[in-house]
């Protein structure tokens, strides 16, 4: 068990760090469609396309850079009690906050495959089966979502990412409570 929880910790650990340090240099390609968006307002015909894109970037910077930020430890934490804590009692705590965490991502990951199956023109109950069927052949991909803006965008693909970021999450956070377990059985991780 106990190498097991170790590889498993520096598997998701390092698939984290690898894409969350990719992923912060996201952070420029959202001031690109900004700047462009400002110059092309100024100097040439405003885009439509600009606004979207970039809340498209932001939302792939945000979602694929929290599991980073978690595995960091550089999210927001109300340090008032926290912070003169001893290791113990912060594993403690921490272990029984991430439940809750690992709860909410679960419910967040079912809504954004629903939402994701929605986009891709499925209108049953069932998302987990419509993308079964999908890999079998017995689904088709009906009518897509595309945004209602001007511009129309797909939407598929961003809802994939959110897919995506959701689980890499999910398993951060599990990786962070077998780090909390084995803390609290005195190992050093």
């Amino acid at each position: 068990m106990h190498k097991a929880a170790l590889g498993y910790i520096r598997a998701v650990d390092a698939v984290n760090h690898r894409i969350g340090r990719i992923v912060m240099y996201g952070i420029f390609v959202l001031m690109g469609i900004l700047l462009w968006s400002s110059f092309s307002k100024t100097f040439l015909n405003p885009t439509l396309w600009t606004l979207e894109m970039a809340q498209f970037a932001m939302v792939a910077y945000y979602i694929l850079g929290g599991p980073y930020s978690i595995q960091m430890g550089s999210n927001v934490r109300m340090d008032l009690l926290y912070g003169n804590w001893s290791l113990r009692k912060k594993a403690w705590v921490d272990l029984f906050t991430v439940l809750f965490l690992i709860f909410y991502l679960g419910v967040l990951l079912y809504g954004a495959i629903a939402s994701t199956a929605y986009s891709l023109g499925y209108w049953g109950s069932e998302p987990m089966s419509f993308f079964a069927g999908l890999i079998t052949g017995s689904e088709e991909i009906g009518r897509t979502e595309r945004s209602p803006t001007a511009w129309r965008p797909y939407l598929w693909p961003i809802k994939t990412v959110m897919i995506v970021g959701i689980f890499l999450m999910l398993l951060q956070c599990t990786s962070e409570l077998l780090k909390d377990i084995l803390r609290l059985k005195g190992e050093t991780i």
